[in-house]
Formats: structure tokens, sequence, C-alpha cells
């Protein structure tokens, strides 16, 4: 073997390395994200109400968020903060990550930790629908298809759920939804912002933020007291804020570096049927043909609209 061969085949290797090592970071991170519905649901199994639970969350996970902005700030070529960019900082943080939690935490109160992750994935709909509405980005009639079929996976298995437990399930399926339009919209005005201060100081900085929200709703609509909870709490709110909130971040980030975000968004579709796995063996929530129907529908909806948008 030439010189020349020998520096191909070991490009090609490493080529190899990185996409597998990138499908399994970007794989590791979905089914992490799809942990939080989960361990929710069993913390809310010890009587804790929402805001107590995404208080515990985003204090256990803030220190990390600090390092992130932090190490971030540092590196060369970074960019002072303006008053601009802090004002930024404050919508996005409210907006992307603590309202967008919070909604979500009273929503799972209502509803399967299956049909949350399914609402939860039709965002890069919501994303679309937001440019058209905003900027009139036109969406083409395959991606306005591919959009429908994804809400109509939704409603079939909001409609399953609904026969058994209509109200609440109406209450909590307008809730995530709420959640998710609230993290669209931070997604949608976070791109130039992105582009000047970067994604993982971004992140970094948003999430300390929503964390002084979270702290801040807690102290004014709860007293002190509340704070005393089960240990199992505590327990599920540190796997929370370090599994399933950190933990990801990190992965999603290491994989886009190395495959790229189309690629990354595609492989992290395989977090509804994680959650409606993890659903199913540790909550005992039904896995019928309805959810696992309309789980299909949805995947197919949300990889065409991504894929058309390329």
């Amino acid at each position: 073997m030439t010189v020349e061969n020998r520096s191909t085949a070991d490009s090609q290797a490493q080529q190899r390395r990185l996409l597998y090592s990138g499908i399994g970071l970007a794989m590791l991170g979905a089914i992490s994200f799809s942990g939080k519905a989960i361990i929710v649901k069993l913390a809310y199994r010890w009587q804790v109400d929402a805001i107590t639970l995404l208080m515990y969350r985003m204090l256990l996970a803030l220190p990390v968020f600090l390092l992130m902005a932090w190490w971030a700030g540092r590196r060369p070529g970074a960019q002072p903060l303006t008053r601009r960019d802090w004002g930024g900082v404050l919508l996005l943080g409210f907006s992307g990550y603590y309202l967008a939690s919070y909604l979500d935490f009273v929503g799972l109160q209502y509803i399967s930790a299956s049909l949350e992750r399914l609402i939860l994935y039709l965002n890069p709909t919501l994303v679309l629908l937001l440019g058209w509405l905003l900027t009139r980005k036109p969406v083409g009639r395959g991606q306005w298809a591919a959009m429908a079929l994804s809400y109509a996976g939704v409603l079939l298995v909001f409609a399953h759920e609904v026969r058994w437990d209509g109200a609440r399930t109406l209450l909590g399926a307008a809730l995530v939804f709420a959640s998710a339009l609230s993290y669209a919209i931070y997604l949608v005005g976070s791109g130039r912002m992105v582009q000047r201060l970067g994604s993982l100081r971004l992140v970094g900085l948003a999430s300390s933020v929503a964390a002084g929200f979270c702290l801040l709703q807690f102290v004014a609509m709860r007293p002190l007291s509340a704070a005393l909870v089960p240990e199992p709490v505590l327990w599920l709110s540190l796997l929370n804020a370090i599994a399933c909130t950190v933990l990801p971040v990190w992965l999603v980030m290491r994989a886009v570096e190395r495959i790229g975000s189309g690629l990354a968004s595609q492989v992290g579709m395989v977090g509804p049927m994680a959650t409606i796995a993890m659903g199913a063996l540790l909550l005992d929530e039904p896995f019928t043909g309805w959810v696992l129907a309309g789980t299909v529908l949805v995947l197919a909806g949300v990889f065409a609209v991504t894929w058309l948008k390329r």
C-alpha cells in the first residue's frame, strides 16, 4: 500500500469513527432528554408540586450552567456582553427555559409521558410556522403535508387518551403545547445571538437566567418549608438536573460537532420511542397500537419537515 493510499484509508477510518461516535452521542443525548418526563412523573408520586420540583431541578443544575457560561466567555474571540445582549439573554432565558419548563412540568401532572413527548416533538413544525408568520418565509406544499402528518399523529394519541380522562388530558395537552410553542419562540429568537455569543455561552447564560426565575417563583409562591421534600425527590431532582438537563446538552453539542445538526436531529428521533419504552417499563403506561401509530406519524412528519428544509 502506497503512502497516499494509506493516508486515504486513515482519513476514511477517522471519518467513520467520527460518524459512529457522533451518532452514538446524539442517540444518548436524545434518550437522556427523554428521561426527564419519566423522572418528573416518578417524583409526582411523592405529592410534590411542579414549582418545587422545577426549582430543585434548576437549582442543582445552576452551578454547571454558570460554569458553561464562564468557560465559553473565556475562549479567544469571545465578545463582551453588551446591555442589548443581556436583554436578549433575559428574554430568551424566560421564554426558552423557564416558561417552557414550567408549563411542561405542570402539564405532566395531567397527561402521560408518551403524549407529552409527542407534543414536544412538534417543535420543528412550530419553528417553521413561526418563521412563516413572522417573516413570511415560504412553506412548500410538501412541508405543509409533513406538518399535517405530525399533528395527525398527536391528535390520534390525544383522542385515545381524552376518552379516558377528558378534561385533565385536554388541560395537560394544552399546557405542554404552550411549552413547545414557548421553546419554539426561543429558537426563532436566538438565531442572531447564537452567532454572536456561541451556542455554549448562550445556553449557559440563558439557563442560568431561567434558574433564577425558577428560584424567584418558588420564593414568591411557596413558603420555605415547602423545600422540605422526601429524600427520593431530592435524588430524582439531582438525576433530572445532571442526566436529563446538563448531560444531554453536552452530548448533543458534541454530536453536532462531529456529524452536523441535520443528522444529529434525525438521530434524535429515537427520543419519543425511548420515552414510550421507559413509560411502559417504569410508569406502567399502556403501550397500545394507538400510541405506536401516533408515534410513527409524528416521527414521519418531523423527519419530512427537517429533510425538506435542507
